[in-house]
């Protein structure tokens, strides 16, 4: 017998009352990591997150070997099954989280006709904005995973799509003004690009076997923190998290900054929809303003507003100021967050642990033979914004 479910038997023999809602994991705010790793996270992993304080993990699976085309999908160009030993490796990896004491939202950066650009030729892959046939295969994809991880104890949500932009090749611009959003989404509804539609046509497909799990919806152009806007109202089921992402401004925190001649500084003026922006800690708080507006305009509790993903080039000088900027926003309007990224073992830039400097050579050998990450981590400067609010919860 698999040891969660044994465990499971033992602990409702034990206590004869009904377990925890899970919703309830989310009624106060929760703090955790992104693990997006290429190799199977191991229990010290989940054991040192956990060790710093985190609540939960956004897991993505992606990058893991997979028995077929694609991880756990079998082929994302034709949805026929779960893959079986794939399934069998997540599960392994969940039961490592809970031993850890951390719950996990199950994150896919892929769904039939929507291929995670790394894993197809850095292409853009629009199909399932295009044809309701892939909807209908994402649907049997979530009720499949649902059917299979319903009862795991560590599964805390189901994140639905990682950053979904149906809007990208429709003719919308990113961060294009409200009004034109609306317009935008007025044009569209009802048809392939219909972000809500979709994530009822899976919310529903889940619930035919699983009525109680969370689920978390990103917004729309990548899991803006401005995408929002344009939704008229929330999802008909209480048990959905809203979550968006803030790297903005992009063009100062991500990668391609780094090798500019002259990179953008933060705080400083910086390049951000079609225009030049100062960006500092009261430009930040005005950017997250606008997801928590939209909440309180359809009357969604600030419980089920998320940051599922936040951060910075960790060698970029003004990183460590930045993540203090964005993470007093969270702390101040309470919301759930989870850093970008845990001890990435196929990309060093947001590894804040490695604290500013180059990682050596070592690191790229290990991703070129498959092999572990070989370097140690610890606490560093550039990590302490988030260190700090990580702290333990007390014990009862």
């Amino acid at each position: 017998m698999h040891p969660w479910i044994l465990a499971s038997l033992l602990a409702l023999a034990a206590i004869p009352v009904t377990a925890a809602d899970l919703i309830d994991f989310w009624n106060t705010p929760r703090h955790g990591g992104n693990s997006f790793n290429r190799l199977l996270p191991d229990q010290t992993y989940f054991d040192a997150l956990k060790g710093y304080g985190a609540s939960w993990v956004r897991l993505s699976y992606d990058k893991w070997h997979p028995a077929e085309r694609d991880f756990l999908l079998g082929n994302a160009d034709d949805y026929q099954g779960l893959a079986s030993a794939d399934m069998k490796q997540l599960i392994e990896v969940l039961d490592r989280a809970h031993a850890a004491g951390l719950k996990v939202v199950i994150t896919p950066l892929s769904l039939p006709g929507m291929r995670w650009a790394q894993n197809n030729q850095n292409r853009f892959d629009d199909r399932l904005w295009q044809d309701k046939r892939y909807w209908t295969q994402s649907a049997r994809f979530w009720r499949d995973v649902a059917q299979a991880l319903k009862d795991h104890p560590a599964v805390a949500a189901y994140n639905l799509i990682n950053e979904p932009a149906p809007e990208k090749h429709g003719g919308l611009a990113e961060h294009a003004d409200l009004d034109r959003m609306k317009h935008w989404y007025a044009r569209e509804q009802g048809g392939a690009r219909d972000l809500p539609a979709l994530y009822r046509q899976l919310l529903a497909a889940i619930r035919e076997v699983d009525g109680k799990t969370p689920v978390m919806v990103d917004a729309g152009w990548y899991a803006a923190a401005d995408a929002f806007g344009y939704w008229p109202k929330a999802l008909a089921d209480e048990r959905v998290l809203y979550s968006v992402h803030m790297y903005e401004p992009y063009a100062a925190t991500s990668a391609p900054n780094l090798s500019r001649e002259q990179p953008f500084a933060y705080p400083g003026p910086v390049p951000f929809a079609g225009q030049t922006r100062q960006w500092d800690a009261e430009e930040v708080a005005r950017y997250l303003q606008q997801p928590v507006d939209w909440a309180d305009s359809i009357k969604l509790p600030r419980s089920r507003l998320v940051v599922g993903e936040f951060g910075c080039m960790r060698r970029l000088p003004g990183c460590r100021e930045y993540l203090e900027d964005v993470l007093t926003v969270l702390d101040r309007q309470q919301l759930h967050w989870a850093f970008y990224s845990f001890r990435e073992d196929s990309w060093d830039g947001m590894d804040y642990e490695l604290g500013s400097a180059k990682v050596p050579w070592r690191y790229w050998q290990a991703i070129d033979n498959a092999a572990p990450d070989p370097l140690s981590r610890k606490a560093t400067a550039e990590f302490e914004p988030i260190r700090q609010r990580l702290q333990p919860e007390p014990t009862p």
